[in-house]
């Protein structure tokens, strides 16, 4: 049996944020909790390694000679994200997260002298971890929700104030630079899950007309300017799918790169601007994509699993990749011959040869006769008699994929087998797809959940009186509607993170949540009654299996009183719970003995019921 505390231990490079080359083209930077805790490495591109990895310890000695530490001599404490180089390669930007409330500050690290400087200090308001350098180095673009809602400032690295210069009015999520200095492109929310990139004139010489803001009137995002500043690519909505697209800044007229069957996303340019590359994703695994001027479209892969942030070198271009054998490392692609050499060495040798069951990409049907995509951990002893687990993602505009998921890895090598739905509502499968829960939350994708127990069951591969489920976020909550809509199917549930009033989530929540709440659920005025039904505090009494909550108590997302009223009323009610809440945590557990000890007690409140 794979040991869990083991897993959780491997460290990875960050994918949900971006790592930075340097202008120069020599160096790396990323996050990577290596140490335990999320700090920022640096290592040098130059000189050749041997293709993939052929000897494991030869290859992590070559791989820790280039691997730095970048040490932060004034801000030793919280989690550093989203490293990011000024344009003459002196400084670097990062996003700073003291409490896992998600609250980012915006620090400058000088690689000269080895300090840094946190140009927010002490603010009671939060700022979005993408941001972008003006051309000169003298401030950046970040999003700042200082007036109450996440807009556009300007920020200088000279230590004086901030200043807003547009506010979309929606909430803003990434800023770009174009590198002449002209213009910036902020990315918005938009309407449902959809977002829209608008284009705002910044310090055009006195001469040009008057411009004004544009918008571009699609689902789009991921703007990445061509080194010229007379384009930037986008991941758009092109019918049912997200394609590459090109917006020229001057005509406002747009062009397809491509058109494909699946989603297209991260777009980035070679640094000549001759190629442009981005991540295409059909279902459970991803590639990388890549044309040059007048080309065909070329794809590689590191391998049948995700990958992430593509960004060009002079002569390939690195890329995160991830899969269930392999946590998330850097890796180099030479684009002539499709060499590739692992740049981080993430999982230890002891785990090197290790067995780990390959997920397989399964259909089931809905309540409703809908096929169901979803993720199968099937044990190789997996029987009529074996206990199961359905783990629920969060987003809900999220998937399942072949990533490295240390938990389900774990509970497949006990013998248990995993479904993992990627229910209505998830991204990866069409438009239509991601849609289908809109004013529907906790309904069908409730549905979409509970039925895979069927699916088990028929398919001899689980006890029907050992099921267990579980998810994180949204997935917590689904959990929790889970657990009150179809009470017999369950004969235990751990909520991590979880929301269970809608009315009071998001009362309490940020501008840019409460956002999306009513996107997608409506006014909660005027759609009350809906809210009051999704929410499953108000049906507690219907839950008739241990359940188990685990809390961040900095969480800005699903706040931890929500489960404390419900732990409160489970007691009430004469029902077995178990609360747990990490204080200094948020939303994502951030420090690794926490990250440790929560699966493992969600793991252990399982198993008292499923291995009895």
């Amino acid at each position: 049996m794979l040991n869990l505390s083991q897993l959780l231990r491997v460290p990875h490079v960050d994918s949900g944020l971006k790592f930075d080359i340097s202008p120069d083209g020599q160096r790396l930077v990323f996050a990577w909790n290596k140490t335990g805790r999320w700090e920022l490495w640096q290592m040098s591109l130059r000189g050749g390694r041997s293709p993939r990895r052929s000897n494991p310890q030869h290859d992590e000695e070559i791989a820790s000679s280039q691997q730095t530490l970048l040490a932060m001599t004034s801000h030793n404490q919280g989690s550093k994200f989203s490293p990011l180089h000024s344009p003459d390669g002196t400084m670097l930007a990062y996003a700073l997260d003291l409490d896992g409330s998600e609250s980012y500050h915006i620090v400058v690290h000088d690689l000269s002298t080895n300090t840094c400087t946190d140009l927010t200090p002490q603010i009671a308001y939060a700022h979005q971890p993408n941001f972008s350098w003006s051309p000169d180095g003298k401030m950046l673009a970040v999003l700042s929700d200082k007036h109450g809602q996440f807009a556009l400032h300007l920020l200088p690295v000279d230590g004086t104030p901030s200043r807003m210069i547009k506010n979309v009015f929606h909430p803003c999520w990434d800023a770009k630079w174009s590198p002449d200095g002209q213009w910036i492109a902020i990315e918005a929310e938009s309407t449902a899950s959809d977002r829209s990139i608008y284009v705002m004139p910044v310090n055009r010489p006195r001469k040009a007309t008057k411009v004004a803001t544009t918008q571009l009137k699609l689902n789009a995002q991921n703007p990445a300017w061509s080194p010229d500043s007379k384009f930037f690519a986008f991941s758009g909505e092109n019918g049912e799918w997200h394609d590459i697209g090109l917006f020229n800044v001057e005509s406002q007229e747009i062009t397809w790169v491509n058109q494909s069957v699946g989603d297209d996303m991260q777009p980035a340019w070679s640094r000549s601007g001759e190629a442009i590359g981005w991540v295409h994703s059909e279902g459970a695994v991803t590639s990388f994509q890549f044309k040059k001027r007048g080309a065909d479209i070329k794809q590689v892969q590191v391998g049948a699993g995700v990958h992430h942030f593509p960004q060009f070198t002079a002569n390939g271009a690195v890329i995160l990749y991830e899969d269930p054998r392999h946590p998330c490392d850097l890796w180099k692609i030479n684009l002539e011959d499709g060499s590739m050499q692992q740049l981080t060495n993430s999982l230890p040798d002891e785990l090197f040869n290790a067995e780990f069951i390959q997920p397989e990409e399964i259909w089931y049907a809905g309540k409703d006769g809908t096929q169901i995509p979803a993720l199968l951990y099937r044990p190789k002893n997996a029987s009529k008699d074996s206990p199961a687990v359905v783990n629920i993602h969060g987003g809900p505009n999220w998937l399942y994929q072949f990533l490295w998921e240390p938990m389900m890895s774990h509970l497949a090598s006990r013998s248990w087998t995993v479904l993992a739905p990627n229910y209505r509502g998830s991204t990866g499968y069409g438009k239509k797809w991601q849609n289908a829960s809109r004013y529907d939350m906790g309904g069908v994708d409730t549905d979409d959940c509970a039925t895979g127990v069927k699916y088990l069951i028929e398919n001899g591969l689980a006890d029907k009186t050992k099921i267990a489920v579980t998810g994180r976020s949204h997935g917590g909550y689904l959990t929790m509607t889970c657990m009150t809509m179809y009470p017999e199917l369950w004969a235990v549930g751990s909520a991590i993170v979880p929301f269970l009033n809608w009315m009071k989530s998001h009362k309490n929540s940020r501008e840019d949540l409460q956002h999306w709440n009513i996107e997608n659920m409506g006014d909660p005025e005027e759609n009350r009654e809906l809210w009051i039904a999704r929410s499953p505090y108000f049906f507690l009494d219907k839950v008739n299996a241990p359940v188990q909550m685990i809390c961040g108590g900095n969480d800005p997302r699903c706040p931890a009183s929500d489960s404390i009223d419900a732990r409160d009323k489970l007691i009430e009610l004469g029902k077995e719970v178990e609360l747990i809440i990490y204080k200094d945590e948020g939303h994502s557990f951030l420090d690794m003995d926490n990250v440790i000890n929560a699966e493992e007690k969600c793991v252990e409140f399982l198993a008292k019921v499923l291995e009895k």
